[in-house]
């Protein structure tokens, strides 16, 4: 199956690189920080996680869509969806598989795409094109039409602002059981939502900037979700959680949250010169020694020299070092860079959302 009236359009990154593809899904100009994923699935999961809002995505794996799209139904919630529709800027593949075949499927990658108004180019090198992000790192990059200029203009979406773009404008209560959280909402990927449930605790969803201190209802812990952008954008909700960390409410943070938690904490943040974008980071808990592989999308990490005397480092990542979770010695506070929830990826960490059941039941 082919795609009819294909058009020529390109990549243009900031130091000058241009690749040229067709187009599929939207056809419209977009500039962003251009990532990269090298997972060979969960295509569904990653395009809809909104910590990669304002990011054009290039996918290492070379074909995409092959097995279609699911519908979201009537509750994003009981989908495979991480949001409420797709959240990447723009993509960029190999192949994009104009037909698919999948018991779950509704629509194509095409379609989905275009309901959306997201923007892909194919056609594209993607190993070679990776290559060049992994040696120069992260830039800034456009997806524009063939005959136009090479210039990179404003990003389409203001960096410092995409966390108040995703985060939920209202409260929002799931109930589950007499133990409850206070989800703060910075992008939160819906599996964590589903993990806390299954195990019997209501959700309080709430804004990334609502007031902890003075939030009306009765809550047992606060769950700091991941986001999209730089932790330093959000300082005033590092501000809140460092007030937080006055009382002894547990206190759990996944990817972005890690790095709130961690700059509330007194500790730095610095950017990864490429990020880590995957399903199969290996990492190690430094307190029973054992590895675990993990599911990864931050572009952001903790500077390990300026945790805090009375934080001790709880994962490290195997293939660089970085830090990938911190643990207070006495207060029941705790965080992890990597995705427990997976969605996509491998659940070797899913035993973390037991352990925050445990310690909200012990805390109680």
């Amino acid at each position: 199956m082919n795609r009819n009236n294909t058009q020529a359009i390109k990549l243009v990154l900031e130091d000058g690189s241009v690749f040229e593809g067709t187009a599929f899904g939207e056809i419209k100009e977009v500039c962003g920080e251009v990532v990269f994923n090298t997972g060979m699935t969960g295509y569904v999961e990653s395009f809809t996680d909104c910590s990669y809002t304002g990011q054009i995505l290039v996918n290492t794996y070379p074909l995409i869509g092959n097995y279609g799209v699911p519908s979201m139904g009537d509750d994003p919630l009981g989908s495979s969806y991480e949001s409420d529709g797709v959240k990447i800027l723009g993509l960029v593949v190999a192949e994009a598989s104009p037909g698919y075949s999948h018991f779950t499927a509704e629509c194509s990658l095409d379609s989905w795409m275009k309901r959306y108004g997201v923007p892909g180019i194919e056609g594209i090198d993607t190993r070679a094109l990776t290559q060049k992000l992994r040696e120069h790192g992260t830039m800034m990059g456009k997806i524009c039409a063939a005959d136009a200029d090479n210039e990179i203009p404003d990003p389409t979406l203001k960096l410092e602002e995409v966390v108040q773009k995703v985060s939920i404008k209202e409260p929002v209560t799931y109930e589950a059981g007499d133990t409850s959280v206070v989800l703060v909402d910075c992008g939160a990927k819906l599996n964590i939502i589903r993990h806390l449930l299954k195990r019997g605790i209501t959700v309080h969803r709430v804004p990334w900037d609502t007031n902890l201190l003075t939030f009306e209802k009765d809550y047992d812990g606060i769950f700091l979700s991941n986001g999209p952008g730089d932790p330093k954008n959000v300082m005033p909700l590092v501000q809140q959680v460092k007030m937080m960390l006055n009382q002894d409410k547990p206190i759990f943070g996944i990817c972005l949250g890690n790095q709130v938690l961690s700059l509330a904490s007194g500790a730095d943040t610095y950017k990864l010169k490429y990020g880590h974008r995957s399903q199969n980071q290996p990492c190690q808990d430094l307190f029973d020694r054992r590895c675990v592989i993990t599911s990864q999308n931050h572009g952001y990490a903790v500077q390990e020299n300026s945790i805090p005397n009375d934080w001790d480092t709880w994962f490290v990542n195997i293939n660089d070092g970085t830090n990938e979770g911190i643990r207070h010695r006495s207060k029941p506070f705790s965080s992890v860079q990597f995705h427990p929830e997976a969605a996509p990826g491998p659940v070797d960490t899913e035993f973390l959302f037991d352990d925050f059941a445990r310690t909200l039941a012990q805390n109680r």
